[in-house]
């Protein structure tokens, strides 16, 4: 087989989808009134994909595609803990969704797979949150990142854009987000994504956890990027490569105490 080195992937889609992650911190503090900001701002965004975390619960879910126009609505609850839920709402039909738990720690995560029937072809994508938080559970964050990516690998197929977004709980330089960058051995052979922030956000840190955020600033934590949507090696025409992203929800009022991303990808 010949590649083109001036178009490896074919001549470059340049339609997109717009695709949003946001742990939102579903039932805790001033949720209702939270509830309604988050309805705001996305809103605004105008996704296409809704990845959630810390969901609440299906009739909430419902409500929020319903205000937003979408039809199709995925769900993943992460046992008993309901903290740990995840969510997937889509313009398009889910025709496949599958839920995974990720062993290790005290508090287990969760991952959602959704297999979306979109305009131009199909779409694999997965809301995650990895569970363990603590600062000093990088070991447990990299045991539940291995299962992650073993399970997405091996339900997705490789002709379609992957995306795998969430919340991660670690920062770019932590060894659990080296194995999915490639800068340290992969969690499965030869797969490794692309951070939309890092391809494509402003240039800045990216801060998804801040201490502006009156919400996030009681924990006490240094500012960090613990929101990412990655995407695997592009497919042809460079379907799921990143053209853009930015953080969201980083204004009054705040919806959670996360910030989201909003990310383009080539569809």
């Amino acid at each position: 087989m010949t590649i083109d080195p001036a178009q490896p992937y074919g001549p470059l889609v340049h339609t997109t989808v717009r695709l949003v992650t946001w742990n939102v911190w579903g039932g805790f503090t001033s949720w209702p009134d939270r509830f309604e900001a988050l309805k705001l701002e996305l809103a605004r965004c105008e996704p296409d994909v809704i990845a959630l975390q810390e969901w609440t619960d299906g009739g909430q879910a419902g409500e929020l595609a319903s205000r937003l126009g979408f039809g199709h609505v995925a769900l993943a609850k992460g046992g008993d803990e309901e903290a740990l839920a995840c969510a997937i709402l889509s313009r398009w039909p889910v025709v496949r969704r599958e839920t995974y738990g990720l062993a290790g720690g005290r508090m287990p995560g969760t991952a959602l797979l959704a297999e979306i029937d979109g305009p131009r072809g199909t779409l694999q994508v997965a809301s995650t949150i990895i569970g363990s938080f603590h600062l000093a559970e990088s070991e447990v964050r990299q045991q539940q990142v291995r299962q992650l990516v073993e399970q997405v690998t091996a339900a997705t197929s490789r002709q379609h854009p992957t995306i795998v977004c969430g919340d991660f709980n670690a920062p770019p330089d932590s060894d659990e987000i080296r194995m999915l960058t490639g800068r340290a051995a992969p969690a499965v052979e030869r797969v490794a994504f692309y951070d939309a922030w890092e391809v494509a956000g402003d240039g800045g840190p990216g801060h998804t956890w801040s201490n502006a955020n009156p919400w996030a600033a009681p924990g006490l934590l240094p500012d960090r990027r613990f929101d990412y949507v990655f995407s695997a090696w592009p497919r042809a025409g460079g379907a799921g490569h990143p053209v853009r992203c930015e953080v969201i929800g980083a204004r009054l009022p705040y919806p959670s105490d996360h910030f989201g991303l909003l990310a383009e990808l080539r569809y």
